[in-house]
């Protein structure tokens, strides 16, 4: 059995680094936005850890208690999304490192509108931002996909 060999475009890892790091960093400080507006809108409703929720009685009697819960509904669901969202670009980056970037990049952006439509006065403002990202995921998944499979076919064909 041989090595795959992956073949490090020109420059090599100094100019793979700052695009793939740059863009899976911008998701670290989308996440600890999120945090700060789940912190405030949490202390405008009053409701405290460990509830992650507010009950339906507390939401009929309080909006701000209905915001908390679209903020921290925003914030779990890129959590949710994270571990697909650094696997595979990091899988792409390997032999695609600007079209990881670019894909990774791209979710985050739409994050950022799907989490601000979110905790809006109307979350229905959320899914041009939640179609957006999960399109930049499915080009995350195919890539990765398609960067694994031409690895895979290549060791068998040796």
């Amino acid at each position: 059995m041989s090595a795959t060999t992956f073949i490090v475009p020109k420059g090599g890892v100094v100019f793979i680094l700052p695009y793939v790091g740059a863009a899976l960093l911008s998701s670290a400080f989308l996440v600890t936005a999120q945090i700060v507006i789940v912190g405030r809108r949490r202390a405008a409703a009053g409701i405290h850890a460990p509830q992650l929720y507010a009950e339906n009685a507390q939401v009929e009697k309080s909006v701000h208690a209905l915001r908390l819960n679209c903020a921290q509904r925003a914030h779990l669901n890129t959590l949710e999304y994270i571990p697909f969202l650094y696997l595979t670009t990091c899988i792409t980056a390997c032999k695609y490192p600007i079209l990881a970037a670019s894909l990774c990049g791209s979710w985050v952006f739409a994050r950022i509108f799907y989490t601000r439509g979110y905790v809006s006065e109307k979350p229905s403002k959320r899914f041009w931002g939640a179609e957006t990202s999960v399109a930049a995921l499915i080009g995350l998944v195919l890539s990765a996909t398609y960067t694994v499979g031409e690895a895979v076919m290549a060791e068998l064909s040796s």
